[in-house]
């Protein structure tokens, strides 16, 4: 058998602290987040809203893959890295019962993912280089993804034309088109804005989530056909405020529960109201989930160094939406297109609207 690569190396070892901390024998990874991080990004998934047909079962003598017999050629021809005992299960069978595919697991304490969520939160957060190379250059291609359809879109483009353009884009390269959002001007109360056949207008907002090999780039641009009016500029402005006042909070071993606190006074600092912070949730740690978790009351999770976060501040008829990564030198911005236009926040280039 093949050793595995440094990085699923590292994850092992990461994993294997998991089952020392909290007394297990064993966990099986059944999660696309958890499954598609263990193995080096492979994708695991048939279709986008049902499970993976993989699970792998983490203990401390090696790991157990399982897949279902008629996916396991794909699997392993495309998809599998090395170093994996495999099993096969029928079509109708169970990838949760181990016990039933692998007699080794009769003998072993196994936790359930469930059960041991936040760490295993915990050991995915930090990226380690190649998949921060790999986070980059996805982050990069979905923003041009978008620099492309908006500057292709008019007035008279549909919000579905656009998102299908949008959609077109992410799959060209690679990506899969897990959140696509369009709203035109007569729909921009709307926070998650699925498209309908009504035109853009004189100003649009579009959304994009795409995931190549399991990370996942979280993207928001604004496009306008004429100049700004000035009332939508001036939030445009502060709601990218709101925003660098989380980014200047970001440090490791920061309890990420602290950060709420920073977000729910940004909004009335920056002139929004006060309330405005839980009409839309306002994003979190970022990688192999859209948010991992969701910045929220009492959730357990701390800030790590080399993690990814997407924020996402908005009030009526303004967002700002960007995947960034936490390093030794502070955040740094991954969703970069250099063909788009920038306003300078705080010593930091955040994106204006576009304006055709």
């Amino acid at each position: 058998m093949s050793a595995p690569s440094p990085e699923r190396a590292e994850k092992r070892r990461r994993v294997l602290r998991v089952l020392d901390e909290h007394g297990v024998d064993a966990v099986l990874l059944q999660s696309q987040p958890a499954v598609s991080w263990y193995l080096d990004g492979a994708r695991v998934h048939v279709s986008l809203a049902g499970p993976p047909v993989a699970a792998v079962l983490v203990h401390r003598d090696g790991d157990e893959l399982v897949t279902p017999a008629n996916e396991s050629a794909r699997l392993v021809a495309e998809e599998l890295p090395a170093g994996l005992r495999r099993h096969e299960v029928p079509w109708h069978g169970s990838l949760t019962a181990p016990e039933d595919w692998w007699p080794g697991a009769r003998a072993l304490a196994v936790a359930s993912e469930d059960r041991v969520a936040a760490p295993l939160r915990a050991a995915r957060a930090s990226l380690l280089p190649g998949e921060a190379l790999r986070y980059e250059q996805l982050c990069r291609d979905a923003a041009a993804v978008l620099t492309d359809a908006l500057a292709w879109a008019t007035p008279r483009t549909t919000e579905r034309e656009l998102a299908a353009e949008l959609t077109a884009g992410l799959v060209r390269v690679g990506a899969e088109p897990l959140v696509v959002l369009c709203s035109g001007a007569d729909r921009l109360l709307h926070r998650h804005p699925l498209p309908t056949t009504g035109p853009l207008g004189r100003r649009a907002m579009a959304v994009v989530c795409g995931r190549r090999g399991g990370l996942i780039a979280n993207v928001t641009r604004w496009v306008r056909f004429g100049p700004a009016d000035p009332a939508e500029a001036d939030a445009h402005a502060r709601i990218a405020e709101v925003e660098a006042d989380v980014l200047d909070a970001l440090r490791p071993g920061l309890p990420l529960a602290d950060l709420l606190p920073v977000v729910r006074g940004a909004y009335p600092r920056h002139g929004f109201g006060a309330e405005e912070w839980t009409r839309h949730h306002q994003g979190g740690p970022a990688g192999y989930a859209g948010r991992d978790p969701r910045l929220a009351p009492g959730v357990p999770d701390l800030v790590h160094e080399h993690q990814a976060f997407t924020w996402n501040p908005s009030a009526p008829g303004t967002k700002i939406e960007d995947t960034v990564l936490l390093g030794p030198d502070g955040v740094r911005t991954l969703s970069v297109d250099p063909r788009w236009p920038v306003q300078r926040v705080r010593g930091r280039d955040r994106p204006a609207e576009l304006e055709r």
